[in-house]
């Protein structure tokens, strides 16, 4: 099976070398800019193309579709032409697989990996879970066929639309918000010129925890304890900062509330 990326962003320098060195035949990557599609293709000693996306090749069997959510359905459109038989899956975790006929496809599937990329660091994908939906079942059974070369059965699931919308809203709160919150960390503790490397135990023994318990029950700190002299100092420490005193706040009230 030849396979095409469309897209040289973070989740494609991640998911195509993982898939060329299982053993799979990446022939091209496309990409809007000259610069990015040739840095990956050389990566994977294949073919570049760049500009508008009806210059990728015709020749795949694949198309692997990874590019904004804004201008997917435009790329499906125009890929479509001449490409009428391949299969295309998109990689998004909040984009319905309706978008493909909408956009006039038939063979129209997803193949999302739950996980954060990085250009700067490499993902083992055998810990990485794979949501999959396709209109064929031949097509899903050869996508799922792609992912156990990435990762075990155990780490593939049939998944509808709504279920990865749903998923997609999981991943946002556990890893783009939290990371967020280490960002604010971060910030709070530069003002006083102390590392954010003293952090770096905390938040793995937080992460470690959740392999045994569920994040409710691990749940500790100031909030959870009512500690109302602890919240009150750092909320004081807080007001000349109104953005993060509110979000203090409301994670505070949150944290609170579930526990009742």
């Amino acid at each position: 099976m030849k396979i095409a990326f469309i897209g040289a962003g973070r989740l494609a320098a991640n998911l195509a070398p993982a898939l060329k060195n299982a053993g799979c035949d990446l022939i091209e990557v496309w990409s809007k800019t000259q610069a990015s599609a040739e840095a990956l293709a050389a990566y994977l000693d294949c073919k570049a193309s760049w500009g508008r996306v009806g210059n990728a090749t015709r020749k795949a069997d694949l198309y692997v579709l990874s590019v904004k959510d804004s201008v997917l359905k435009e790329v499906i459109m125009e890929l479509h032409f001449g490409r009428e038989q391949a299969l295309f899956a998109h990689t998004a975790g909040s984009l319905p697989l309706g978008l493909f006929s909408e956009s006039g496809h038939e063979r129209g599937a997803v193949f999302y990996p739950l996980q954060t990329f990085s250009k700067e660091r490499i993902v083992d994908f055998s810990r990485v879970h794979f949501f999959i939906e396709a209109f064929k079942a031949a097509d899903l059974e050869l996508l799922i066929g792609l992912a156990r070369c990435l990762s075990p059965l155990s780490n593939i699931h049939e998944t509808s639309s709504a279920e990865r919308r749903r998923l997609h809203l999981a991943a946002v709160f556990a890893c783009n918000f939290a990371n967020h919150c280490f960002a604010l960390s971060d910030e709070v503790l530069h003002a006083a010129d102390l590392p954010f490397d003293a952090m770096l135990p905390l938040i793995e023994e937080t992460v470690q925890k959740l392999h045994e318990l569920a994040p409710a029950q691990a749940q500790t700190g100031p909030a959870i304890r009512r500690d109302e002299n602890v919240i009150g100092m750092h909320r004081a420490m807080l007001l000349d900062q109104p953005q993060l005193l509110a979000v203090y706040d409301v994670l505070t009230q949150s944290i609170q509330k579930m526990k009742h």
